[in-house]
This record gives structure tokens, C-alpha cells and sequence, in this order.
């Protein structure tokens, strides 16, 4: 199958329509080129707190609820898209009041089929701006969604850098991994945990960024990316463990070719078996002991 992951600029939205016809130019043009997946980046959905205006999009508080409140209108649209162009899409992350969650916002990412199903996957380990000041908190458990092309988790962002949460979602055959870092440092973070969570769990792990500047969004004002598919460095991939990879800061798709059989093999008979050897460490994950050697 092909993949396509963006590295997603933000613009100052005027309104809803043009909106629409963004998020509906970026779809068409991926599936134009042959792409059943679609993964857009981490918080790319704050672009819509200028729909109250540039007072409201730089008000941390106030762009939470503002892009809350569009979310059920957001995801209809993504649905749509969804089933008229026959792909998978995972939305821009968004925050997202839920009752479940208490009085603050989770970080939620949410996965729609061409056959019209829907998941959502929040959060799980908040950065340090996501705990202070902006109290975002962590949400539902990590799921594996079993779909058409295969089996998904997502883990967004920072959750990458966690190797025991690759682990949980050892099953999949496909990471998602949308991502909102402001510094190539952050940038590289994420890149180094989603190629380490794909040799580790012998699978395909999928970068989304979000590329430029965006002065009038305190949360996202800087951010620096790109668009990258990774597989284990061994049987059947690259042997950088890059299958694509796009252009630092340049806007667009990536779009890489994915046989999941090869995922499969290499869990089977790789040169090394990463997943399977993991009950390996098992007494071996507490401190290890200091010794004096001077």
C-alpha cells in the first residue's frame, strides 16, 4: 500500500469554507497519488481557533475551547473525505474536552475508513508546555485498530520517545506517529523514538509534522519537521530503516510504498528478532549497581 504523511503548514483560516477547501485540496492530492493512508501532523487542528478571530487563536485557554467545540464538525468532514476518496486518514490531533477525561482537555488523534468506521487514540505523557501552563491532560489507554490495510496504533508525538508504549502496541504492523515540534532538536527526538519503535517492534513507523511558523498561535508558533516512513533497518527495507523521507520545512506529502508482508517476515526470520527477543530483559530492567572502579 502507500503511504502519505504531511508536513503541514498552518494558515490564519478566515472561516469554515476555507477550511474545507484546504483540508479537501490536501486529501485529493494524496489520494490522487495512490495513497490508502493519510496522516497529518499533531495539534494541526488549532489552525481552526482563528475561526474566532487572531484575540481568541492567542489565547491559550480560549484556541482549546474554540477547536473543541469545531471537532464534531471536523471529524464529519474527515469522514466524508474519507468514504468519497476510499483512504484512512488520521486527523490532525486536536484538543478535545471530554467529561471522561475531568474539567481539562486531552490530546486526541482520530482515525477515520473509507468504510466509514471511526477510532479516536489521546495522549498519553504530556510534554512539558502541555502540563504548564497549558493543562492538557493524559486521556484513553493505547489502542490497536485492526483495519483493512492492517493493523494501527498511534502514538502521538512524545508518546514515541516512550519505548515501554511501543511495547504495548507490539501487534501493529503500522505506527502513527503525528508530531508538533518546534526546534530541530524536538524534531529529531520524535524521528530517533519512531525509527527506534520500528526496529524494536520489527514494524513500519509514520512521522507527520508540522512545518512554519504560525505568530498569531502561542502554542504553535514555531515548528520545524518533515514528512517521514521507517522500517526496520533489516530483511526486506532499507538498510537506513528509511523507506521516504521529504525536505526539512518544506510543505507537502511524503509518499512511500509499504508491503506488509514484509513485516511479517521480518518478525519471522529477520536477521535479528528485536520483538520476540524482548522478555530477554526481564530481571534485567532494575538499576544496575554502582561499582567503584577508580
Amino acid at each position: 500500500m502507500k503511504i502519505a504523511t504531511a508536513a503541514y503548514p498552518l494558515d490564519p483560516l478566515p472561516d469554515w469554507t476555507a477550511y474545507k477547501t484546504k483540508l479537501t485540496d490536501w486529501v485529493q492530492r494524496a489520494a490522487g497519488q495512490g495513497a490508502e493512508l493519510l496522516v497529518f501532523p499533531e495539534y494541526a487542528a488549532l489552525e481552526l481557533s482563528m475561526l474566532a478571530g487572531p484575540e481568541a487563536a492567542g489565547d491559550l485557554e480560549r484556541c482549546l475551547h474554540v477547536v473543541s467545540d469545531l471537532i464534531g464538525d471536523v471529524d464529519d468532514l474527515h469522514a466524508d473525505l474519507a468514504v468519497r476518496h476510499g483512504v484512512h486518514i488520521l486527523a490532525a490531533s486536536a484538543p478535545v474536552f471530554d467529561e471522561a477525561f475531568g474539567a481539562r482537555p486531552v490530546n486526541r488523534a482520530r482515525l477515520f475508513t473509507p468504510g466509514g468506521a471511526r477510532g479516536v487514540q489521546d495522549k498519553q505523557i504530556m510534554t512539558r508546555f502541555e502540563r504548564d501552563p497549558w493543562d492538557v491532560v493524559p486521556g484513553g489507554k493505547l489502542q490497536i485498530f485492526d483495519t483493512s490495510l492492517g493493523k494501527l496504533a498511534i502514538l502521538i508525538c512524545y508518546d514515541s520517545e516512550f519505548p515501554m508504549l511501543g511495547r504495548a502496541v507490539c501487534d501493529a504492523d503500522v505506527l502513527l506517529v503525528p508530531s508538533c515540534t518546534d526546534a530541530l532538536s524536538g524534531y529529531s527526538r520524535v524521528r530517533i523514538g519512531s525509527m527506534a519503535r520500528a526496529m524494536e517492534g520489527q514494524c513500519v513507523s509514520v512521522m507527520s509534522s508540522i512545518v512554519g511558523d504560525a505568530p498569531w498561535s502561542p502554542a504553535v508558533d514555531e515548528n520545524v519537521g518533515m514528512g517521514g516512513i521507517f522500517g526496520p533497518p533489516d530483511v526486506g527495507f532499507p538498510s537506513t530503516g528509511v523507506i521516504a523521507e521529504g525536505t526539512l520545512n518544506q510543505p507537502g506529502w511524503t509518499v512511500g510504498e509499504v508491503d506488509l508482508s514484509r513485516v511479517a517476515h521480518v518478525r519471522a526470520d529477520g536477521g535479528v528478532l528485536n520483538r520476540s527477543h524482548w522478555a530477554d530483559q526481564t530481571g534485567r530492567d532494575s538499576l544496575a549497581t554502582v561499582v567503584p572502579l577508580r
